[in-house]
């Protein structure tokens, strides 16, 4: 864990040598850092990176924010282009990576983001275009709703709640990522 700006705690896991080639993944809404394959993440470690995969504010074992919490009708409106008051911004998420490559001694990193990971990613290399080597945004847009933004017919899905139990759980995923996965 490493404390980032107003006391926001940011949770983190490496791999490979701290030597390698600095190389920062960012999830997506809602994804924890294991939604990084572990597999994946020692096979980029066996290629020469150090790779860094952390929890975004809000998730997983990073700073949880009860006050201020986006809401389903948040998600509603922000999906229909209503503006909605939020605790942060991307710019505020941005700065937590840029926090956890200051702490780590990363001068500058490659940044890979997927989905809303992507955004964030894109923030930091327009923020701090010296500290990104290189950018791959996945799955992601630039965040203007005219430009591939998801099938309104996914709103439901997303808005889901999570199952009350494990098997509950995993079934709504794997439901979810049927629907949001290539068929190939």
């Amino acid at each position: 864990m490493v404390t980032v700006a107003d006391g926001v705690e940011i949770c983190f896991q490496t791999f490979g040598e701290a030597t390698g080639d600095p190389l920062l993944l960012v999830m997506g809404l809602g994804g924890p850092l294991t939604w990084w394959p572990e597999a994946l993440c020692e096979q980029l470690a066996a290629a020469g990176f150090f790779v860094v995969r952390y929890d975004n504010r809000d998730t997983g074992h990073s700073t949880l924010f009860r006050d201020g919490r986006v809401t389903r009708q948040h998600l509603v409106n922000a999906f229909l282009g209503r503006r909605v008051p939020v605790p942060y911004s991307l710019r505020d998420m941005a700065a937590d990576g840029l926090a956890l490559m200051d702490h780590l001694g990363f001068r500058a990193a490659h940044v890979a983001g997927v989905s809303m990971g992507g955004m964030i990613a894109q923030t930091m290399a327009i923020d701090s275009p010296d500290r990104v080597l290189s950018l791959t945004s996945l799955s992601s847009t630039t965040g203007n709703r005219r430009v591939g933004f998801q099938d309104r017919r996914l709103l439901p899905h997303l808005l889901r709640r999570a199952g009350r139990t494990r098997e509950e759980y995993v079934a709504g995923s794997v439901s979810f990522w049927r629907r949001i996965s290539s068929t190939g």
